[in-house]
């Protein structure tokens, strides 16, 4: 059925094997279980199936029956200075209820972490369905995102001069693909947490299985031209509903990308205007994005932040190394890391804006503080300093945790563009 057997799991009557393509579907459909059971559009499926990379996937499996699986995508993350690193996507983790409590995930974590080790990647990032599991991995919630639901039928925008010169136009969003993907690519050093998207994966931004709408139109895109390049766009959908008194239909931002703040306010004046709608609905968006300083009334757009991206620091020298500092920082970090012994002990790093180093050292620590703690202020998006004081870091020279938290710190919120 599998190959690369890799033994027994503990108490459980599994083993772990590294997933063939001949066993995908029945492999997938352990995922499909764990989250509900209910059916993927074909397409989808179909798309997952072929961005699956099998030879970095896990099943664990009870004689010929899967009970378990998990995988990691090859992706490259922007971090702090623009670098873009090697990082293991984990995905597709799931349990059979049938096997839970007998250490699958942890063996699967176990099994994982040490294949993303041995690939070179120093991080391995994840958005977590449970946020309550994975901190025990080491993962640690580094990004965060907006949601909100923004009345446009009360709320106005004041957008910046030129904005009136960004010419919009309808574009078909399959067609128009390309070019979406050439300014979205541009986009990606500018701010940590992006994914440079990988071939294959421009088919999941216009994925649009007519199952998946709820009662919204079809996928729709909006192309932003200045001078006659394409400086941005926004792809949606628009829910019509009607009421006794008149419309009340609702427009759902799924993605939107602009190069310049006057296009950026061209595309966000179009949606918050699309005739017959009074609300706006965003999800995932950057928690710092420029259109809140735009509106007339920040609190009609009911806006919220939840956990979005959890960043593993799996190679703590190679990863410290591989960010910038925006202000210099000297610091021995004392770090604790059961789950991967090979980042237990003290690192002595040195950065700046220039770049940096992480090196073993016998130097008296300045900090001490787990993995999950050095995941979560990896990309700059969460303190040190509030870590500190919520006592997840602790401060063994007075003045290191301030030091630190302003040199881990960074220009822009960290922000993860879309799921995996």
């Amino acid at each position: 059925m599998t190959t690369e057997a890799t033994g027994p799991v503990p108490h459980s009557g599994t083993a772990l094997r590294v997933l063939r393509q001949d066993d995908w579907d029945e492999w997938y459909d352990v995922l499909v279980r764990a989250f509900g059971g209910v059916d993927e559009p074909a397409e989808e499926r179909a798309l997952w199936r072929a961005l699956t990379p099998c030879e970095r996937a896990l099943g664990a499996w009870d004689g010929d029956l899967p009970v378990g699986s998990a995988g990691a995508f090859d992706f490259r993350l922007t971090v702090p200075g623009g670098a873009s690193v090697p990082a293991a996507g984990v995905t597709m983790v799931g349990v059979a209820a049938t096997h839970r409590r007998r250490g699958v995930l942890t063996a699967m974590m176990r099994r994982q972490l040490d294949d993303i080790h041995a690939w070179g990647e120093p991080l391995a990032v994840l958005t977590a369905s449970e946020p309550a599991i994975y901190g025990r991995f080491g993962y640690g919630a580094a990004t965060f995102s907006l949601h909100g639901e923004i009345d446009t039928s009360r709320v106005r925008l004041s957008v910046p001069p030129g904005t009136d010169d960004v010419r919009l136009r309808y574009a078909d969003p399959a067609e128009s693909l390309d070019a979406c993907e050439a300014l979205y690519a541009r986009t990606v050093p500018s701010r940590a947490g992006m994914l440079a998207r990988r071939p294959g994966w421009d088919r999941l931004m216009v994925l649009d299985p007519e199952g998946g709408r709820e009662g919204a139109s079809r996928l729709q895109c909006v192309l932003a031209e200045r001078d006659g390049e394409v400086s941005g766009y926004a792809r949606f959908r628009v829910r019509p509903r009607w009421t006794d008194t008149g419309h009340n239909g609702e427009v759902l931002l799924t993605d939107l990308t602009a190069v310049d703040p006057q296009t950026s306010a061209a595309l966000w004046r179009f949606l918050f205007g699309i005739d017959l709608t009074t609300s706006l609905t965003v999800r995932g968006r950057p928690v710092d994005e420029a259109w809140q300083h735009l509106v007339s009334d920040v609190r009609r757009c009911q806006l919220r932040v939840r956990d979005a991206l959890y960043v593993r620091l799996v190679d703590i020298g190679a990863a410290l190394e591989a960010r910038t500092y925006p202000a210099p920082v000297d610091v021995v970090l004392d770090v604790e890391d059961a789950f991967c012994p090979w980042n237990e002990g003290r690192w002595r790093l040195t950065g700046d804006a220039k770049g940096a180093s992480c090196v073993r050292t016998r130097d008296a620590a300045d900090l001490a503080l787990t993995v999950r703690e050095l995941g979560a202020a990896y990309l700059g998006g969460v303190s040190l300093g509030a870590l500190g004081a919520a006592g997840r870091v602790r401060e063994l020279r007075p003045g290191a945790l301030e030091e630190a938290s302003v040199g881990f710190g960074g220009w822009g919120a960290p922000w993860m563009p879309h799921g995996f």
